[in-house]
């Protein structure tokens, strides 16, 4: 017997599908860290030459929590700018509005709105877990996207909201707003993903994994794509996963799939270890060479040379399939991604 499907309208403003980087923020090697506005414009620039399908700033990978509201301001207004310079003004960016209380998720999501963000990806509340109740939950997403100027993107990540998981008849019953448009599954449950994808279409509500590392399990279950750290490293491997998948070619999916995987291990390790291959493989592409460029904000720290040392020996694997990919072309060439 088949799932019924949902009868809810289809959404205005659909996320479009593909694979999305969250990306990190770059930070000047100074003791205060500013942030390095001119470096993050060259990566933005290089993640879309590398075919990444959207970009997202002030998530997780992106530290978020470690930034002010101004310097939020001027990262999007710095991304808009660079994909605006490749000729794809429309190119697709979410932002992370993600606040502790409604107001201020509110607040960040207006931020988000008139410094060029298409979308808003947001977090529950966590700081006292345990007043979260359902409705409590439930009333948030709906009072915030009620207001937000964007459409809002659901962001399931227990492991960053004290253990905070929404499950599947929460993320069905926020599918019926008409400005929550989609969910990113970090809690890297493919069962959820498929039971979403089963009873929503993506215009209606659309399912995107967390990770790079289940994309295939995710588009065959029905979902349209995924966000993925990796992508600041390997953006053409990771997108290109789930160019073939649409393409129909599904056996060599399967094929990048794995050693995207595998790659991708060391990712799941920390934060720091993501910004460390990020400046490793991708920065000397680029001409961003200097490490503390890529050293997480403090109080936290880069990697240790014996993690880095693992991070590089797990992740080479990619490094020739990368170089084999060519670049996404703009304005009838593809050039090196230095300002």
């Amino acid at each position: 017997m088949p799932v019924p499907k949902s009868t809810i309208p289809d959404k205005h403003t659909m996320l479009p599908p593909g694979v999305y980087t969250p990306v990190i923020t770059l930070y000047q090697p100074t003791k205060t860290q500013e942030i390095d506005l001119d470096a993050m414009y060259t990566h933005c620039q290089f993640l879309l030459r590398g075919g990444t399908h959207g970009l997202v700033y002030q998530g997780t990978n992106g530290e978020a929590v470690l930034l002010s509201r101004s310097e939020k301001t001027d990262i999007l207004r710095m991304a808009r700018r660079a994909v605006t310079d490749l000729g794809v003004p429309e190119y697709p960016i979410v932002a992370g509005i993600s606040g502790q209380s409604t107001n201020e998720s509110i607040e960040l999501a207006h931020d988000a709105a008139e410094a060029g963000a298409s979308f808003g990806l947001l977090l529950p509340p966590s700081y006292w877990a345990k007043a979260v109740s359902e409705e409590a939950l439930l009333g948030f997403y709906r009072d915030v996207a009620d207001a937000s100027p964007i459409p809002v993107v659901v962001y399931n990540f227990p492991g960053v909201t004290s253990g905070i998981d929404l499950n599947s008849d929460d993320l069905a019953s926020l599918a019926a707003h008409p400005n929550i448009v989609a969910v990113k599954l970090t809690c890297m449950n493919v069962g959820k993903a498929i039971r979403l994808a089963s009873k929503f279409s993506p215009q209606q509500f659309s399912v995107y994994g967390g990770s790079s590392d289940f994309l295939v399990p995710t588009l065959e279950g029905g979902g349209v794509g995924c966000v993925t750290g990796m992508g600041n490293i390997f953006p053409k491997s990771t997108a290109r996963v789930y160019d073939l998948w649409t393409s129909g070619q599904k056996d060599e999916a399967r094929a990048l799939q794995q050693v995207v995987a595998n790659a991708e291990w060391a990712c799941k390790k920390s934060l720091a270890l993501t910004k460390f291959a990020a400046g490793h493989f991708a920065g000397k592409l680029i001409g961003l060479d200097d490490a503390k460029t890529f050293y997480p904000r403090r109080p936290y720290l880069p990697a240790g040379e014996k993690m880095q040392q693992w991070t590089i020996e797990v992740m080479v694997v990619l490094e020739e399939e990368e170089r084999k990919i060519a670049d996404r072309v703009f304005g009838g060439k593809a050039v090196n991604g230095v300002k």
